[in-house]
C-alpha cells in the first residue's frame, strides 16, 4: 500500500462522480505496503479506501473484488467493494484499474496477545469455510511457480551460505509439493498475506481482515502458516511463541477442524510460508520500484524465520 501513482484532489473529484458517494472532502495517501497505490478518501457518505492496481490486470481483478463481496455478503468482516453507478467494481483511473472499498473501523494490533491470536484464528477458519463455494478459481500468484521463476532472479544478490539455504529449501519444497500429504490438503480461496497490519481490532474485538490483493486458491493450511509466522512469533528472532500459536490454532480448529494430512504437512508448510516471504522481500529489496512513501522490508527477517522452522519443531496443529 505505497503510492506509485499519485492522484490529485481535482483528478479524484472528476473520477468519483460515477460513484454514489457524493463529494470528496479529503484525500490521503497510505504509506504502508509495497504493491499498489492506496488512499483514504473522506466523502459525503463516509470514509473509504481507494486502490489503484499497479500489477494486477483488469482480467485478474474480478477474483479479488468478487471474493471480498462474497465474504461480506456471508457475514465475514472484510471491506465491501463499492460499485459505480453502472454496477462495475473496477474502473480505470490514471489509465490503471482502480476500485473503492469500505473502510474498516479499529486499528492494527502490533503487539498481539493470545486473545488477539484466537480471534484471528477463528475468523480465518470462518473465512475459509465461507469462501469454499466461491465460483471463481484463480491460483495463488505467489505460489510455487512464482518461486521457481524468482529464485534465479535474486540468487546473485545472496551470500554463499544464503544461496545454499535458498536452493536447498526450494529442493525440499519441490519434493513436498509432490507428496501425498500435500496433495490431500483441503484448499480454496485464501488471504495469503494475513499479517498484523492487515487486521483491525477495537481493543480485543476483531473488526475485520483487509488487503486481499495477494489472495488466490491454495491450501488452507498455507494461509494458517503465513498467519502463524507473523502473529505468533518474537519479531527479533522469529521464534514461535507457543501460547499465541496454541491460541490461534485451537480457535481455528474449533471452527474448521484440521485433518491428519494437515498435521503431517504442518512443519513443511510453515517452511513454505517463510520461504514465500523471504523470496518476495529479496525481490522487492534488490529490485525495487519507484514509489512515494515506499520502504522495502528487510529480507533477513524471513530468512531468520525460515531457519527457525527448519531447525525447531513447531507445536502440533491439534
Amino acid at each position: 500500500m505505497a503510492v506509485f501513482t499519485p492522484v490529485t484532489h481535482t483528478e479524484l473529484d472528476a473520477w468519483i462522480t460515477q460513484f454514489p458517494l457524493g463529494a470528496v472532502h479529503a484525500l490521503r495517501g497510505i504509506a504502508s505496503g509495497i504493491e499498489n497505490s492506496n488512499f483514504f478518501i473522506d466523502t459525503e457518505r463516509g470514509e473509504f479506501v481507494l486502490t489503484i492496481f499497479e500489477k494486477l490486470s483488469f482480467a485478474q481483478l474480478p477474483f479479488y473484488l468478487e471474493l471480498m463481496r462474497h465474504l461480506a455478503e456471508r457475514g465475514v468482516a472484510v471491506p465491501a467493494p463499492i460499485a459505480n453507478n453502472s454496477g462495475a467494481l473496477i474502473t480505470p483511473l490514471q489509465g490503471k484499474p482502480a476500485a473503492i472499498v469500505s473502510k474498516l473501523e479499529g486499528t492494527w494490533e502490533m503487539n498481539p496477545a493470545p486473545v488477539h491470536c484466537a480471534a484471528v484464528g477463528a475468523m480465518l477458519a470462518r473465512m475459509h469455510l465461507a469462501a469454499a463455494d466461491f465460483p471463481i478459481r484463480q491460483p495463488n500468484l505467489r505460489g510455487l511457480e512464482w518461486w521457481r521463476s524468482t529464485v534465479p532472479t535474486v540468487l546473485s544478490y545472496l551470500a554463499p551460505d544464503a544461496m545454499i539455504m535458498l536452493l536447498d529449501e526450494m529442493e525440499f519444497q519441490e519434493g513436498f509439493a509432490d507428496s501425498e500429504a500435500y496433495l490431500a490438503l483441503p484448499n480454496g480461496p485464501i488471504h495469503a498475506d494475513l499479517f498484523r497490519n492487515n487486521v483491525m481490532f477495537d481493543g480485543e474485538r476483531l473488526t475485520g481482515f483487509f488487503d486481499f490483493y495477494f489472495a488466490g486458491c491454495d491450501t488452507w493450511l498455507f494461509d494458517v502458516a503465513v498467519t502463524v509466522n507473523d502473529w505468533c512469533i518474537d519479531l527479533d528472532s522469529g521464534v514461535l511463541d507457543h501460547h499465541r500459536v496454541r491460541a490461534l490454532l485451537d480457535a481455528y480448529h474449533a471452527v474448521r477442524p484440521f485433518n491428519a494430512s494437515e498435521q503431517v504437512a504442518w512443519q513443511p508448510m510453515l517452511r513454505a510460508a517463510a520461504l514465500r516471504f523471504w523470496l518476495s522481500r529479496l525481490y522487492d529489496f534488490h529490485l525495487p520500484r519507484t514509489a512515494e512513501m515506499l520502504t522495502p522490508h528487510d529480507p533477513d527477517h524471513f530468512k531468520r524465520i525460515l531457519q527457525q522452522r527448519i531447525s525447531t519443531a513447531a507445536p502440533t496443529l491439534y
